[in-house]
């Protein structure tokens, strides 16, 4: 079925970075599996993407897992990403091509862990901070450790009202995990991403669009490569709090709901 692939909106700023290439995905999707398998291998043979282990990647029918495989340890050892005609495994494909080398260190990390553990009824702590970051992490890229440290202590007005102007300037976020992203098909005022923090250097700003990705793509696989991966190291984001990403933030009593801007217990 490809109910929810023409609800995608490419009008919405978080999805700027995947445009290109996520409407041509899109028309595939919309006109059968087959089509949109086609089109993403296609696309992953010209770009000369790898996995975790150094695979050429490719994406397969969800159908073709083997019985009793690890979809992380299959994708690591074949190349092959299974994947399902849906919203969610079209926006993890999406990643793959808009940063590959983070998705190919969280790859790697989860079939390291999978070689060690094995499956069993639940991940384990290194591998759900793993599918955290996959699923739901927002890269959040700073030039000044103020800005970095407001996010970090749950400071929503010095982050998005007295610092209005240094969003794209000294600071940006992007979103990076793909369940994240399909909730945002349809959005919600409560939407809220775990943010990695990056640093970047002040010309990060004058960079195109793929030179900011390949910046930051980079940096993070390297920080993800060794980094104790758990809950606590991200920070909360409500998302449609970015300026510019949603209207109704233009006005400061946006940001006033404590629901979803919460004080947390670090301000407490």
């Amino acid at each position: 079925m490809s109910a929810g692939f023409a609800d995608i909106d490419w009008a919405r700023p978080w999805l700027a970075p995947i445009e290109p290439r996520g409407k041509r995905w899109q028309a595939a999707a919309l006109t059968g599996y087959a089509d949109y398998l086609a089109t993403l291998n296609e696309d992953a043979s010209a770009a000369a993407l790898f996995t975790g282990r150094g695979r050429p990647l490719a994406f397969i029918a969800q159908e073709e897992l083997p019985a009793g495989a690890s979809y992380e340890g299959h994708i690591a050892q074949t190349g092959r990403v299974p994947t399902r005609h849906n919203l969610h495994d079209f926006f993890n494909g999406s990643m793959w091509f808009a940063y590959p080398r983070i998705k190919a260190v969280l790859n790697a990390r989860q079939a390291e862990q999978i070689d060690e553990r094995g499956i069993g009824p639940t991940r384990g702590g290194v591998r759900d901070g793993l599918t955290l970051f996959d699923e739901n992490a927002v890269l959040f890229a700073c030039a000044d450790a103020a800005l970095a440290d407001s996010l970090r202590g749950f400071q929503w007005r010095a982050l998005f009202i007295d610092q209005r102007a240094a969003w794209g300037t000294r600071c940006e976020a992007r979103i990076f995990g793909h369940a994240l992203l399909e909730k945002l098909v349809a959005p919600y005022k409560a939407c809220t991403g775990h943010a990695w923090i990056v640093d970047v250097p002040a010309d990060y700003f004058t960079l195109d669009d793929a030179g900011r990705r390949a910046l930051i793509d980079e940096r993070i696989a390297q920080s993800v490569l060794d980094a104790p991966l758990d809950s606590r190291a991200f920070a909360p984001l409500p998302v449609l709090g970015v300026p510019g990403w949603w209207g109704a933030n233009a006005s400061p009593d946006f940001y006033d709901d404590v629901s979803v801007f919460r004080p947390g217990r670090r301000n407490r």
